[in-house]
């Protein structure tokens, strides 16, 4: 596979090559070693492509995995508590898990227990592989990353997505790089409120 788009969001892309650099030449070695070729192996049931060979989300993942493990990114997860109260809710924000909970159960409220899980981190940087439908772009940009980042177990987020060209030789569906980077675009500059770098890849 090749990058052939990014888009640096809140400066995430600068700070990576400023900070680390080492970093973003894995991501570039770990992208460049999944073979496209030996992912192709679904055989599409849609009307329009019956018989059709696409390629597969799930054997992306299967490499992507292997090769970000070999390199030590691992998965990772932020765990908080939630309530029904607004107030609350802004004042335990930046709290730890365990202080929230106190201070959720002292105001008289139930505290439910939460998490957010990211497959790959690695020395403050979150990547997210995504070959899933639309909306899971979407809570990983505005809810997966962002809660790392408030947590303060990441310093940038990265969202790797195929591009048009290769979404297009898969499943309907697929989130694409074209149509996530307009959406970023459109919330304005500071939304989300996290860095992030958004890749777009293809065969």
């Amino acid at each position: 596979m090749k990058i052939v788009e990014t888009y640096s969001h809140l400066n995430g892309l600068e700070f990576l090559l400023v900070h680390k650099p080492a970093l973003w030449e894995e991501i570039k070695e770990v992208i460049s070693a999944v073979d496209a070729k030996r992912c192709r192996t679904k055989v599409s049931r849609e009307r329009t492509m019956i018989g059709d060979l696409l390629f597969s989300p799930i054997d992306m993942n299967v490499a992507f995995k292997r090769f970000l493990r070999a390199k030590a990114w691992e998965e990772n997860r932020v765990s908080y508590w939630v309530t029904r109260n607004e107030k609350l809710i802004r004042k335990t924000l930046t709290m730890s898990p365990e202080e929230q909970k106190k201070e959720i159960e002292a105001a008289g409220e139930n505290p439910i227990f939460s998490y957010n899980q990211t497959d790959f981190v690695k020395d403050r940087v979150a990547v997210e592989v995504q070959f899933g439908k639309y909306a899971f772009v979407a809570y990983d940009l505005f809810v997966k990353h962002l809660a790392f980042y408030v947590g303060d177990r990441i310093d940038v987020g990265i969202e790797i997505l195929p591009m048009k060209s290769l979404q297009s030789q898969m499943s309907s569906g697929v989130a694409y790089y074209e149509g996530e980077f307009y959406n970023v675009v459109r919330q304005g500059r500071g939304v989300p409120a996290v860095p992030l770098i958004l890749v777009g890849i293809e065969p």
